[in-house]
């Protein structure tokens, strides 16, 4: 396989990727309030978030909302915040939207009629907008003794984070106007009861007023939850908590907000129609040192779904990655594209239908701190998902990768030379990126040390302990450095028989002969009640190993992008040399030479892929001819150039010079000219064709 990186190829749109910051710096406008943000809103979109969805919305997404610029993209945002919560996606209607909005207009029919606001805004109207029909309804609005009181009764909805079983009380105080929702902490049953003259103080004399009254509303009117113990006959906390937290929480109980953050972090370098469907993922990421010296990160992306598209028996799609790697100063520091089909049959289909696709791939990096973002791109459905972390790697200090957790290791020779994901040496890892196991599982811990000394290797030793979540030492040994056989990578077995579940940490330390810790790392793990577990499924391909042109080409750029001159051009010149039948190997070696006013080596290397029909180098060729004085070549490559490609100023400009140099002040002037027609903000052309001018007369 061939990744085909340019220099000049890097995504500047990438740059983008970090969300600004809300807090002003330095001489910047104070950041506006979120009512001075919703007071700026066109009327469609206040409405929207004020009014159709102000009970469904989560703080996160109500905040990237307001964050968002333009129409554009809050219709993008909106339609994303819809598909997060569509039960069935693979049908055309969103039966979520279709009941949200008949409980507004329900709600706005029956309920509010009291009041001069619409019945939306009516407690009523609100818990009915979030929980929805109840499964009973007791109303008690014709006694002496008791304010018109209304019960509401749910039951099953503990998959939002409510209980099991509890009712909602709504009731007119002062017996007129609209019902307002009762509270047994702020309320108290003695504000149930227009006549009711006994200790106000008393929880015990109020309840027991109000259960001669009516006994059913008495029941709630000091816990709202079914079945929950009353001893002291006091108010329930938790029918406050319930009322007050949980039950404005359920609506998005079970939509997780990362959408939102994603899509106001990638909405300007994804396609459009990939805007609204971002999916949750698992991911993994660490880095490995090759047996040659070579850093290599790994990563793995667990996608929550696949989908796939049907023919006949076959099920089909491709994944889309783009990666890009910044310093810590947001400047690019590689950019990489990777397009894998997936074809499937049907059977094949059927046996993973239950499971997570586990997409593994890795690529190689320089020494330096960075941040990585990579975004996963299912191109037949139009989903996304992402990850974003900082990566480390030392240029010869002492350190230890992460410890990482495999569900399985095997030792593979087949891919022997190539690079795979989370294969070290001849060792082929499967890590899990949630650490989960089931009893009996094999779990393996893996890891590299980095800058070993050979004293350290000799005397050294790696102490490991397993501690339970009650602190309770499960397992503890150490092993001489001498013992491991595997050069710089590091594992252990650990047999989970006769273990229980539970949340666990191993804890890994390197000590030097004299016992002191000098690295520590940990992974947190746990080991399910259940009898087994789905694991992934992998996908992924192999890579060019240390020595090929792809990966020489790849540290060269890195190198060029740090700006460390010596050490890029020893990899681009070494990846041009070993494929030299490749263009952008060729052409980024050759910027690199013009870059060093090499510029007659660029014309060995450039002028072949011209004469073969290849108008990239045309541009780079014409700029050497330039740079040696030989303008009239340079104006003939240049005009093949424009030719080809179009109207560049920059090129345009070059030619004018050419001709310049040559003593053709018509031909510069018209070069130069056409070249102010297009960009007229060009000082130094002006005073170029000042000067040109003035030579004519």
């Amino acid at each position: 396989m061939k990744t085909r990186w340019s220099a000049v190829a890097l995504i500047l749109l990438f740059s983008l990727v970090l969300i600004p910051p809300l807090a002003a710096s330095p001489g910047q406008a104070k950041p506006k309030s979120q009512k001075e943000l919703v007071r700026a809103l066109p009327d469609k979109y206040r409405k929207w978030l004020e009014e159709e969805v102000v009970y469904i919305i989560s703080q996160k997404e109500r905040e990237v909302f307001l964050r968002l610029e333009n129409d554009r993209q809050r219709d993008i945002f909106i339609e994303a915040f819809w598909k997060q919560r569509d039960p069935n996606p693979n049908t055309p209607e969103n039966e979520f939207k279709e009941e949200h909005y008949r409980r507004i207009e329900y709600a706005n029919k029956y309920f509010g009629k009291e009041s001069p606001g619409p019945g939306w805004r009516s407690d009523m109207g609100k818990i009915y907008i979030m929980l929805g029909e109840p499964q009973s309804t007791e109303k008690y609005e014709n006694l002496y003794d008791l304010y018109p009181t209304i019960i509401w009764f749910y039951q099953g909805m503990a998959e939002y984070g409510l209980p099991n079983a509890f009712s909602v009380v709504f009731y007119k105080p002062d017996g007129t106007g609209e019902y307002k929702l009762y509270s047994p902490v702020k309320d108290g049953p003695m504000k149930l009861m227009p006549h009711y003259s006994g200790d106000m103080t008393s929880y015990a004399d109020a309840f027991g007023k109000l259960t001669d009254i009516e006994p059913n509303v008495a029941k709630v009117s000091l816990s709202l939850i079914e079945g929950e113990p009353l001893t002291d006959l006091v108010p329930s906390i938790s029918s406050d908590i319930l009322i007050n937290q949980k039950i404005p929480a359920a609506p998005t109980y079970k939509v997780r907000s990362t959408y939102a953050e994603k899509l106001f972090r990638y909405q300007d370098i994804i396609e459009v129609e990939y805007t609204a469907n971002y999916i949750d993922s698992d991911a993994l990421v660490s880095v490995y040192q090759s047996p040659n010296g070579i850093y290599y990160v790994h990563y793995l992306i667990e996608p929550k779904k696949l989908s796939l598209e049907r023919n006949d028996n076959n099920y089909q799609t491709t994944i889309v990655i783009n990666g890009i790697v910044t310093d810590l100063d947001s400047k690019p520091v590689y950019q990489f594209d990777r397009r894998v089909p997936l074809n499937l049959r049907g059977d094949q289909v059927s046996s993973i239908r239950d499971r997570q696709m586990s997409f593994q791939d890795v690529f190689p990096l320089i020494p330096g701190k960075y941040r990585l973002s990579i975004l996963f791109k299912n191109f037949i459905s139009k989903e996304f998902t992402s990850l974003e972390t900082t990566i480390n790697i030392p240029e010869r200090q002492l350190q230890m990768s992460p410890v990482l957790l495999s569900t399985r290791l095997a030792r593979s020779s087949q891919y022997r030379g190539l690079n795979k994901a989370f294969l070290l040496n001849d060792l082929q890892f499967s890590p899990t990126p949630r650490n989960d196991f089931v009893l009996g599982d094999r779990m393996y811990a893996f890891f590299q040390l980095w800058g070993l000394t050979s004293q350290l290797r000799n005397t050294g030793s790696l102490n490991y302990e397993v501690v339970r979540e009650n602190g309770e030492i499960v397992k503890s040994f150490s092993k001489k450095l001498t013992e491991y056989t595997e050069g710089n990578v590091f594992y252990e077995e650990f047999v989970l028989e006769g273990w229980n579940p539970a949340n666990y940490t191993l804890k890994v330390n390197l000590q030097d002969g004299n016992g002191n810790i000098l690295l520590s790392e940990k992974a947190n793990f746990f080991i399910s009640h259940l009898s087994s577990l789905p694991r992934s499924w992998v996908m992924t391909q192999p890579v060019d190993g240390d020595n090929s042109a792809t990966v020489q080409h790849a540290l060269g750029l890195q190198y060029w992008n740090r700006k460390d001159l010596v050490r890029a051009r020893r990899y681009l010149e070494a990846a041009q040399k070993i494929d030299p039948t490749e263009p952008a190997y060729a052409l980024d070696f050759c910027r690199l030479l013009f870059f060093e006013e090499k510029y007659q080596e660029v014309l060995n290397i450039a002028l072949p892929f011209v004469n073969q029909g290849n108008k990239d180098f045309l541009e780079i060729t014409g700029e050497s001819f330039q740079a040696l004085k030989q303008y009239q070549q340079a104006i003939d490559y240049y005009k093949q150039y424009l030719a080809h490609f179009g109207t560049n100023v920059n090129v345009l400009n070059a030619i004018g010079e050419c001709y310049y140099q040559l003593g053709d002040m018509d031909e510069a002037l018209y070069a130069w000219e056409r070249s102010l027609q297009i960009e007229p903000n060009q000082a130094r052309i002006k005073d170029r064709v000042k000067v040109a001018k003035d030579k004519k007369k």
